[in-house]
């Protein structure tokens, strides 16, 4: 899939552009009022800051003229900071912003400026409530861009051909089995105990390749094949190509940073190796080889630990020595790790995720049972 999408960047001719939000959205007050003034009716949404059911506590007939939102826009609700986009007429409870488009929007630009938008859902939450418009709007987000224009044709092509992988292989299966449905609703109770990272993970040696990151080219080219990992966030860290000989190459293992102010662990599904200012890990613990699900349960919890405001740039995170001192969080049963708990969660995460691009692509499903089949 990232080969597909890299060759459609590269036939469009795209440039990628940083851009500040005010460019394309407005962010505006909304007019509120408690719910005791809502009506019978499902004509609107009474949308609220929660973050469950896309913000909305529930559905209304008319109230008044003045409070209604437009259809087409964005709720921000200012507790999680999670935006949503509104299908459908709505009013708004307290600490609601709206958030206006200045460009037309076909619903593929719709979803993918959606998933833009929530990624500066850590960014908005690190800074107070009062500040939150002018940091929504001078937030600069990278687009794809031609002619210096943004790409909204390539963003069409892009859109759909996430589609289309979704349906060839077979990722529209999103319905529940009873054992996730009961492992969601049991949440609450599931058991959770401490394990240190340096018991469960072990760091990988490598090989020091000979290469500096800005001398590699940054797609495939001639024996440059083999994706080789530094401490960019971007593209999971994997920017830059090297060539096999020599390299140390890993397949199903978890890369860290080492220098840089963001550290986001990754699960690393595919071939690679590791060039600088990062590494990666291996599970290690008992005689367990964890399955790609339960590796990325476990990056989660990883993430959780590093997502913390503590790291800044100058109290990094750190190397292995740093890291494996570390404590994570797992779900337990017997006081070891719960792989099979690890395993559904994820499996239910993925489905759920996977509706959502459905619904949000408007794919017509006739036969839902089919799905399992």
């Amino acid at each position: 899939m990232q080969s597909q999408l890299e060759q459609l960047e590269k036939d469009y001719g795209i440039e990628w552009q940083d851009y500040e939000l005010s460019q394309v959205f407005a962010i505006q007050n909304t007019l509120s009022f408690n719910k005791d003034a809502l009506t019978l009716g499902s004509e609107y949404d009474y949308v609220t800051r929660t973050s469950q059911n896309q913000g909305i506590l529930q559905q209304t007939g008319f109230v008044n003229r003045e409070n209604i939102n437009l259809a087409g826009t964005w709720s921000l609700g200012l507790l999680q900071m999670d935006f949503f986009y509104r299908q459908k007429p709505w009013y708004a409870g307290q600490f609601v912003r709206k958030i206006v488009p200045k460009v037309e929007l076909s619903k593929s630009a719709i979803l993918y400026f959606t998933t833009l938008l929530n990624k500066q859902k850590r960014n908005l939450l690190s800074g107070l409530v009062r500040h939150v418009d002018d940091m929504f709007l001078t937030t600069k987000v990278s687009l794809p861009t031609i002619n210096s224009k943004i790409a909204f044709d390539f963003i069409e092509k892009f859109v759909a051909t996430l589609h289309a992988y979704l349906a060839t292989t077979g990722l529209k299966d999103y319905k529940l089995t009873k054992e996730e449905e009961t492992v969601l609703d049991e949440y609450e109770n599931i058991e959770w105990g401490e394990f240190r990272f340096g018991v469960l993970f072990e760091k990988i040696s490598t090989n020091k390749l000979p290469f500096k990151a800005d001398e590699l080219p940054k797609e495939m080219i001639g024996k440059y094949t083999l994706p080789c990992l530094t401490s960019s966030f971007k593209n999971q860290g994997l920017n830059y190509f090297v060539p096999k000989d020599g390299a140390t190459i890993l397949k199903n293992v978890i890369s860290i940073p080492s220098n840089s102010d963001i550290y986001r662990a990754y699960f690393q599904s595919n071939e690679f190796t590791i060039l600088s200012d990062a590494y990666a890990i291996r599970w290690i613990y008992t005689d367990v080889n964890l399955l790609p699900k339960q590796y990325l349960f476990a990056v989660q919890c990883i993430n959780k630990v590093t997502d913390l405001s503590i790291y800044s740039y100058k109290n990094k995170l750190g190397g292995w020595n740093v890291v494996k001192n570390k404590y994570i969080q797992l779900p337990v049963k017997d006081n070891k790790p719960n792989y099979a708990i690890m395993e559904i969660l994820i499996s239910a995460m993925q489905k759920v995720v996977i509706k959502n691009v459905v619904d949000h692509l408007d794919v017509r499903i006739e036969k839902t049972g089919d799905l399992l089949g």
